[in-house]
């Protein structure tokens, strides 16, 4: 993907040229202009077919995600496509191919044509639902090619060694190495209310983890009593 970062380092804008015929996968909502470039809607399933429209729904229902993908193909030489993010933060780009990636609701937001994704039933999803944290599905991917994952702050790369296991708060996931094992759980107590925290993954293996460095739900939590309630 050939691409480069508009604004400041924070907050990017990422502007993606396209050659004709040149195609990339981008999240729904995320385009901000295009030049010389169509785009059109597809299920966001990695799958076609009734399984594929059963998948997408199932995955709109349970993680709040859209049903929809935008596929987005340059039509001259010379096709420009501006891409955001809903929230504020970094960019960062994965190479797929002889490392494959899990991403966390919301961390996708475009990718080469040449990387597929499967929808993955997340593990222990009773947890999962109860911790309301996270969807049932998240997005693994397959192929080769660039992609590029969006964050809520800052992105921190953290290691997990076998002899050292890392437990994340669910909600600071963003991407993780395939290979790794994973379990969802409460972080302590009953469903984590001894210690104020919910829903944690645990990590095992060798490989990385992206993390964001702010929480959508702490943050909104922390402006609604600024907000003024409906009357």
């Amino acid at each position: 993907m050939r691409f480069q970062m508009i604004g400041d380092n924070d907050n990017p804008l990422v502007d993606v040229s396209l050659g004709y015929q040149e195609k990339i996968k981008l999240e729904r909502g995320a385009m901000v202009y295009m030049q010389d470039v169509e785009i059109e809607g597809k299920l966001n399933s990695g799958s076609k077919g009734v399984g594929g429209v059963f998948r997408a729904i199932a995955r709109s229902v349970t993680s709040g995600e859209s049903m929809f993908i935008t596929h987005a193909q340059g039509t001259s030489d010379n096709g420009h496509i501006g891409i955001a993010p809903a929230i504020p933060g970094c960019i960062r780009k994965l190479e797929v191919g002889l490392n494959q990636y899990r991403l966390n609701t919301g961390a996708f937001l475009a990718c080469d044509d040449g990387v597929a994704y499967n929808m993955v039933l997340q593990k222990n999803v009773g947890g999962a639902l109860f911790g309301g944290t996270g969807g049932f599905f998240i997005m693994e991917t397959m192929g080769k090619g660039d992609l590029l994952v969006n964050a809520f702050g800052s992105l921190v790369e953290l290691e997990v060694t076998p002899d050292r296991p890392l437990t994340i708060d669910n909600e600071h996931v963003v991407a993780w190495d395939a290979t790794l094992n994973y379990q969802i759980r409460f972080a302590s107590g009953v469903i984590g209310f001894t210690s104020g925290e919910g829903l944690v993954n645990e990590f095992h293996g060798s490989g990385n983890v992206l993390i964001q460095t702010r929480n959508v739900h702490n943050f909104a939590g922390a402006l609604k009593s600024f907000l003024p309630s409906g009357s």
